[in-house]
């Protein structure tokens, strides 16, 4: 009698080939050599009768064939680990692999005390983290959950928001020292400004303000923007260049110690929403589920400590 699915292996290889963007790097996550890698998607696509992978010299390229044969996979692949989960019988112990992609901001700041947190509890949870900035395709690319800035695109994703992120104006004591400290928004036109160049649109972002319940919106002008790392704006006030506007949990710190000032705090209270999401058609792990009710409960509750401590 024939096995069913001894072809897994090849699957398998298909798999995390089509993560890790090559074969060669397929080859290294698997222990394995290129050429192995190779044959084995070869039979897979001779076993299939489709053309699963466009192979070039820098990277590989799905059909939509591929595409489509690689998101099942993934999906069965998932609820393999769940029953693994359920059979081991480790105490009820979460365990599998969860790719995370994450801007810089939280990356940085926010996401690094969260996830020790989580792993803690979930100690048999492996986390794959992509920090950039840049949004990534999560099907294309293989990942579970994005964590992205912003009101989200109809781009059929789901989003689960985690926080609005409070927005704040900060410079550093020896630019206020040389530069006087603005006492309105309207001033901020003779000072150095530090604005941020979306990568959307190319675009300087606009700085967010209230004034007596009114939002509004200023588009900075200076001679030195940043661009590609939102948080160059930072280390550059920091170091005296100018104000920045960025969020509070990036610069709270800096301003405990003294590094940065905050500044015409009356017009603040201005937030960008951050949420987690992933494509909607995608079998979810009990780990990234997990994971993902974890970041909503912590944030709120991270959120609603800072603000009542205001």
């Amino acid at each position: 009698m024939s096995r069913r699915f001894d072809y897994l292996a090849d699957v398998e290889v298909f798999v995390t080939s089509v993560d890790k963007g090559s074969m060669s790097a397929g080859a290294v996550a698997l222990a394995t050599t290129a050429s192995v890698v190779s044959r084995a998607i070869s039979r897979l696509e001779s076993r299939l009768g489709v053309q699963l992978l466009r192979r070039t010299t820098r990277r590989l390229s799905l059909t939509e064939a591929g595409q489509l044969y690689l998101e099942q996979s993934r999906a069965a692949f998932a609820l393999i680990d769940d029953a693994e989960r359920a059979m081991r019988g480790q105490e009820g112990a979460l365990n599998g692999l969860v790719r995370l992609s994450v801007p810089t901001t939280y990356g940085h700041y926010r996401l690094p005390a969260l996830l020790s947190r989580f792993t803690q509890q979930s100690p048999f949870v492996r986390i794959e983290l992509n920090i950039i900035n840049r949004n990534v395709d999560l099907v294309a690319e293989g990942y579970d959950l994005a964590i992205r800035l912003g009101q989200l695109p109809d781009s059929g994703l789901i989003g689960r928001k985690l926080e609005d992120a409070r927005l704040c104006l900060v410079a550093a004591p020896s630019y206020l020292d040389r530069a006087g400290i603005p006492q309105r928004v309207e001033d901020l036109a003779s000072h150095a400004c530090l604005p941020f160049v979306m990568p959307s649109s190319g675009r300087v972002g606009p700085w967010l303000f209230r004034e007596q319940g009114i939002d509004c919106e200023l588009i900075p002008e200076a001679s030195v923007q940043v661009s590609d790392d939102v948080l160059g704006i930072v280390s550059l006030a920091e170091h005296g260049l100018g104000i920045c506007q960025t969020y509070d949990f990036i610069v709270r710190d800096r301003i405990r110690t003294g590094r940065l000032v905050p500044l015409l705090e009356k017009s603040g209270g201005r937030s960008r929403p951050f949420s987690v999401i992933y494509p909607p058609h995608r079998q979810l792990s009990a780990a990234a589920r997990a994971l993902i009710d974890f970041l909503t409960r912590e944030v709120a509750d991270q959120s609603r400590s800072n603000s009542s401590g205001l």
